[in-house]
């Protein structure tokens, strides 16, 4: 199908392409990797007067320390690709979680192409990295006319394909906290290989004495956004690392969830797929499976 007609834009600039999303008012949109907005483009699912292509601009590219904070610091227009790759990533310690997430990530070639930032954008309750970054506490960096912000993951994601930012604001950096005591494991489940997830799990462990000391659960495809499994996470504190205890703290993994009914999956399979992945995501990230 070929889409609607709408104006390009390209800037070399952060600044410059702040000030031309802002003067093309709410019907633009930006472009990153492409790989969500074209296909929906040439679907006529959506009708942008003007596009922003931010494929530029070098400071939006790249990984960084924050030495203030330790934490590490991953440009929104990086790709997929180039972040697996990174040096600084594959030493660090606290990035594992996000390697590890970014290696399901549809194919090859789209891993060349798309970006975490706009994935992270597009808010597909599907997609890999959302569950991820929120279950890191991590954090999106947003600039606008109004100058930078910086946006808690928890708070980032407000419902189906929507996000907290402005329409005016743009992705400048996603930054992800030290979790150098933390194991993490991303357990997926899709019906074929390099699929959206059916359900996905991205869990951190703290251990301390044999026990789980604290963990985080990120849950993939529950529901309009991602959410973290708040009833198995407290369950999990102070617990046992082994399967005994685990298995029980996962049964309730799916509480407070709503997972949508498609072709993939029913509601109620969802949430056996929840405790399941819940299951073997933690036992993994505790070194225990």
């Amino acid at each position: 199908m070929i889409p609607a007609a709408f104006d390009y834009a390209r800037p070399d600039t952060l600044d410059d392409a702040v000030r031309t999303l802002h003067d093309g008012g709410e019907e633009a949109k930006v472009l990153a990797g492409g790989q969500s907005l074209i296909p929906i483009l040439r679907l006529c699912l959506a009708f942008p007067e003007l596009l922003v292509d931010l494929g530029r601009i070098p400071e939006l590219r790249g990984v960084r320390e924050d030495t203030a904070t330790g934490s590490l610091v991953i440009g929104a227009m990086t790709t997929h690709h180039d972040v697996l790759h990174d040096p600084l990533v594959r030493r660090h310690a606290g990035l594992p979680a996000t390697a590890t997430a970014t290696e399901t990530v549809a194919d090859p070639a789209v891993r060349h192409r798309g970006t975490p930032g706009g994935s992270l954008c597009h808010a597909e309750p599907a997609a890999d990295l959302p569950a991820v970054l929120l279950a890191l506490d991590g954090e999106m960096v947003a600039a606008g006319p109004r100058g930078r912000r910086t946006v808690p993951a928890r708070e980032f994601f407000v419902d189906y394909l929507q996000t907290s930012l402005a329409p005016d604001e743009l992705p400048v950096e996603i930054r992800v906290p030290r979790t150098d005591a933390w194991g993490f494991h991303y357990e997926k489940f899709s019906r074929v290989a390099q699929g959206w997830a059916v359900v996905g799990v991205a869990a951190l462990v703290r251990r301390d004495d044999g026990h789980i000391a604290e963990a985080r659960i990120g849950l993939t495809n529950m529901g309009a956004t991602p959410l973290r499994a708040s009833a198995t996470e407290p369950a999990l504190a102070g617990a046992g690392a082994g399967p005994a205890a685990v298995v029980h703290a996962a049964h309730a993994a799916a509480e407070g969830t709503r997972p949508a009914s498609d072709l993939s999956a029913t509601p109620e399979y969802r949430e056996h797929l929840a405790r399941v992945l819940t299951r073997r995501a933690v036992l993994a990230a505790a070194g225990t499976e």
